[in-house]
């Protein structure tokens, strides 16, 4: 199993629209993604198994505080390590780049994501009431911070 992270790219859009279909109740659309080839504090990455996209992730940088918008694996390809990746990849440019924090919000009920960012020394910050549709529920928001 031969698993890289790239930037992602023109020719990754229709494979994370895909993504985004099987993953989440409201996706982003291609046209949403593709805008987020050209913005300048995107930064966007496709986790390849064996050459074919499996995940993806992406944050908005800004000021050093990284903002992860979405992080998504194939469904027949969970548990294998490549969420971890993603998001190591996404703290890893933070980092290079001086970043303060990053930070995301996450279904509450999403045990397997809460416990990989906890595992990645992510902590509880506040909680987003009703933040989430298709069904209701909390987003909890997770900061890691990086000590200077």
């Amino acid at each position: 199993m031969n698993l890289i992270v790239v930037p992602m790219a023109e020719k990754h859009i229709k494979a994370v629209e895909e993504m985004e279909q099987a993953c989440f109740p409201t996706p982003w659309t291609e046209d949403g993604l593709r805008a987020e080839l050209t913005s300048d504090t995107a930064v966007f990455r496709v986790a390849l198994l064996d050459g074919v996209p499996a995940g993806y992730g992406g944050m908005h940088f800004v000021c050093g505080e990284g903002y992860i918008d979405n992080i998504a694996v194939l469904p027949a390809m969970r548990r294998c390590g490549i969420g971890k990746t993603i998001v190591e990849s996404l703290i890893n440019f933070a980092e290079r780049h001086n970043g303060v924090f990053v930070s995301l919000e996450v279904r509450e009920s999403n045990a397997p994501a809460i416990a990989l960012y906890t595992k990645l020394n992510f902590q509880e910050t506040g909680r987003r009431r009703g933040f989430y549709t298709k069904p209701p529920e909390d987003a909890l928001i997770l900061t890691k911070s990086f000590s200077k």
